[in-house]
């Protein structure tokens, strides 16, 4: 055996070293000797993506109340899934963990597949996920890398290839570096090394097991690793957004399509989410020419609200309006609610932010 292929053994020995005597006690992994459900796994591994530890533990305990199975979660309407995971964000993910559940009650009896490719052919579920189940779930010698493996790997070799196309020659490190038995636990391990000690700034390197085994420790240039290719700038788009409500405080509310940003989610009506500025008082005489809603009072709010999408700032103006009477549009999934019944809708993060600044204070008269 080689210096470099003993090298990379004794590298995954310490890692499951190290993970026996720290491992984290997370809600979805299984007891020492227990073995792990491929449900929990999937649930999260799927609500982690883009999302931390820290927000992702009530939500996943959450949905085992309310779908102690994948079976459960088949027969589940979209809406409820959508409803309880609003502001996790990245709402893709929740229309197609519904598919993936329905697809495994429907064509695997409510088993996960214990195949890479069998798995693969689920919808929602990538590479990684694919991987980790696999690993994780039945214990098959699969390379699982996430952020924190990714930057641990990219430190180690000191890989100066800028993402996104490092991830080939990382994938690769990791592939050697993966051992044939307790596969899931050293992708674990690597996870929690990467949370607490190989931190993206600051890293823990007098408490890490594994960096004799890494370059960048030894050139002190940790926190160069891995290389990021520079960021684009983001365009930032704008609208008005309205708050309509009637004499009662009801307030009308719309389904977007299922498809596309925010898919399936809730909504107050707004004009084009654009690049040039748009005039509130223009926006809302084309609103009021367009649908017929008779206004007698309208406010606009004292600050713009601000989100940030992947590839895009939004900036929404909020203006409120008081209609005499309550109009039927005839467009799909559009009714009215008062707003202490959001909570029964899939209304995302941005929408409670255009709520929370409408209730706070109205502003001034148009």
């Amino acid at each position: 055996m080689t210096d470099q292929r003993l090298q990379q053994q004794t590298f995954s020995s310490d890692v499951l070293a190290w993970y026996d005597e720290n491992a984290r006690s997370l809600p979805w992994r299984s007891p020492p000797g227990e073995k792990p459900d491929p449900y929990h796994v999937w649930l999260s591994e799927i609500m982690l993506q883009q999302t931390t530890v820290v927000t992702v533990g009530p939500y996943f305990e959450k949905f085992l109340k309310s779908w102690p199975s994948v079976k459960d979660m088949a027969v589940a309407e979209l809406d409820e899934i959508l409803t309880a995971w609003a502001g996790l964000g990245y709402y893709a993910r929740a229309r197609n963990l519904h598919k993936c559940a329905q697809a495994v009650t429907n064509q695997h009896n409510g088993i996960f597949p214990n195949t890479l490719k069998g798995l693969l052919d689920l919808p929602g579920i990538g590479p990684y996920t694919a991987a980790a189940i696999a690993a994780i779930a039945y214990a098959q010698s699969e390379t699982v890398v996430d952020g924190n493996i990714e930057r641990i790997i990219s430190r180690v070799c000191r890989i100066r290839v800028p993402l996104p196309a490092a991830k080939k020659p990382i994938t690769e490190e990791a592939a050697l570096r993966t051992p044939a038995a307790r596969a899931g636990d050293y992708a674990q391990a690597l996870m929690d090394i990467g949370a607490t000690i190989c931190t993206p700034r600051n890293p823990g390197c007098s408490r890490c097991p594994v960096s004799r085994y890494c370059t960048a420790f030894d050139h002190s240039d940790m926190e160069t690793y891995p290389v990021k290719a520079p960021k684009k700038k983001k365009p930032t788009r704008r609208a008005v957004i309205f708050w309509l409500q009637d004499g009662e405080g009801a307030v009308l509310l719309h389904r977007r399509a299922e498809k596309g940003l925010l898919g399936g989610m809730m909504e107050f009506p707004s004009t084009d989410w654009q690049e040039k500025p748009v005039s509130p008082k223009d926006a809302v005489a084309a609103l009021i020419s367009n649908s017929g809603f008779r206004v007698y009072e309208s406010w606009e709010t004292r600050e713009t609200v601000r989100h940030t999408f992947t590839h895009f700032h939004l900036e929404l103006l909020p203006v409120r309006l008081t209609v005499l009477d309550r109009l039927d549009l005839n467009i799909a999934d559009t009714f009215w609610s008062k707003p202490e019944n959001f909570d029964q809708y899939a209304l995302p993060t941005l929408m409670r932010k255009v709520a929370k600044s409408v209730q706070e204070g109205q502003g001034s008269l148009l």
